[in-house]
């Protein structure tokens, strides 16, 4: 078994605890079906979001659907002149039978634009 990094991201369309929760909750679960997850093999998963967004921590809507047995964090990301706007990111960290080749990194609705190469 081997520890990978799973990466993903999503932006909404505003900043209210509703929206943030539920692209978090989309986001995750678009995670959990690519990579076919099992949540008791999750090491932890590591949360930013955009300056503009801070009515909900990202991590509550994942703590909400079971993962209570992991280590979550949430930081602000870096402001950087021109960056992608209202943007929740993650990184998990999982222990996998496969190597990092095998994971499937998701990037949805506007965040799409940061991984360009991934989009299918």
């Amino acid at each position: 078994m081997s520890v990978v990094s799973i990466r993903g991201a999503i932006t909404v369309e505003e900043n209210t605890q509703e929206a943030i929760l539920d692209g978090t909750l989309e986001l995750l679960g678009k995670i959990e079906e690519e990579n076919h997850l099992q949540r008791d093999r999750v090491v932890s998963m590591i949360f930013s979001a955009t300056g503009d967004l801070d009515k909900a921590y990202p991590a509550k809507a994942v703590r909400d659907m079971g993962y209570v047995n992991c280590g979550l964090m949430c930081f602000g990301e870096m402001a950087v002149e021109g960056s992608l706007e209202k943007c929740i990111r993650v990184m998990i960290l999982y222990d996998s039978d496969e190597g990092q080749g095998s994971v499937r990194h998701v990037y949805l609705k506007g965040a799409r634009s940061l991984r360009p190469d991934l989009a299918t």
